[in-house]
């Protein structure tokens, strides 16, 4: 525990500097994910080989969690308030569902249309939103997927789908096209309906992956080949770029004791780094209620 603290107390001097958690390729490149549990300890896929979920400490200490089924290949994670983890299958044209208590995996909602499910985002009410691109095509959609595990279409003719969030209030669900460079915000219906399509910001360089959004709204978004994770406002203003020691950021996700700890999947290094954020994380908040 002692050396728990020291850690974190190491960190918060850091600040926005990124720091490794994990020695490079403890992960394999495929590594993504990240989400936390209310233990802090943090997941990410393809720990020591491509078919896993790795579980790491806030110290740093990796281990195997879980051996994905034959034929699936992890992305996005996500838990809800609930601790039961969400899993988007790339391979598996699914949603993975792992329970608290037990570790038991089953498929929590299938759709042979699929393309490959990437980034996972939660709703406050438990719906969940994936982004699904179709990398070979350059183009994507985005699924919603209720409490209950109906699969719906929300989105079409969209670029290569892939960082998907949703605002605070619940009203915006944000979505990234990766190749396309474009984050876009659409109006979230009383019925989970997509309208009202707008560009926020448009990057000139480099591609995204996943992002997350802070208790303010502010996006953190992980720009694949330059090797930062972009801060965005609600206006689409670039308030900050942290360099996270790889060039290849996969996603992210907020934690630690304030949840001001911010963990990035790198894929160029193999390996989770570190920084530390001005506000908490969305997600981290919500674990508090």
């Amino acid at each position: 525990m002692l050396a728990l603290y020291f850690a974190y107390a190491i960190l918060a001097q850091t600040q926005t500097s990124a720091v490794p958690l994990t020695e490079a390729h403890s992960f394999t490149p495929e590594i993504e994910g990240p989400a936390c549990d209310r233990e802090g300890n943090i997941y990410a896929v393809s720990f020591t080989r491509k078919a896993t979920i790795g579980r790491v400490t806030p110290a740093g200490k990796g281990e195997v969690f879980l051996e994905m089924p034959e034929g699936s290949l992890g992305n996005g994670i996500r838990f809800d308030r609930n601790g039961t983890m969400f899993v988007a299958d790339y391979t598996g044209h699914s949603i993975l569902r792992i329970a608290a208590a037990t570790h038991k995996l089953d498929v929590f909602a299938h759709e042979a249309s699929m393309n490959q499910p990437n980034d996972l985002a939660l709703a406050s009410d438990g719906t969940l939103w994936a982004s699904d691109p179709n990398w070979a095509k350059s183009t994507g959609q985005v699924w919603r997927i209720s409490k209950e595990g109906k699969v719906t279409l929300a989105a079409t003719n969209m670029g290569t789908s892939n960082g998907i969030e949703v605002s605070p209030d619940g009203k915006t669900l944000y979505v990234n096209e990766s190749v396309q460079r474009k984050v876009w915000a659409f109006r979230i219906g009383k019925k989970g309906t997509l309208s009202g399509k707008r560009l926020l910001i448009e990057f000139p360089d480099y591609g995204m992956d996943g992002m997350r959004s802070d208790i303010k709204g502010n996006l953190y978004i992980t720009r694949h080949g330059k090797g930062t994770v972009a801060v965005v406002s609600p206006e689409g203003v670039v308030l900050q770029e942290i360099d996270v020691l790889g060039k290849h950021p996969t996603n992210l996700c907020f934690c630690g004791p304030d949840g001001r700890t911010v963990y990035v999947t790198e894929a160029e290094q193999g390996r989770l780094v570190q920084f530390r954020a001005d506000l908490p994380g969305l997600e981290w908040k919500r674990w508090q209620k």
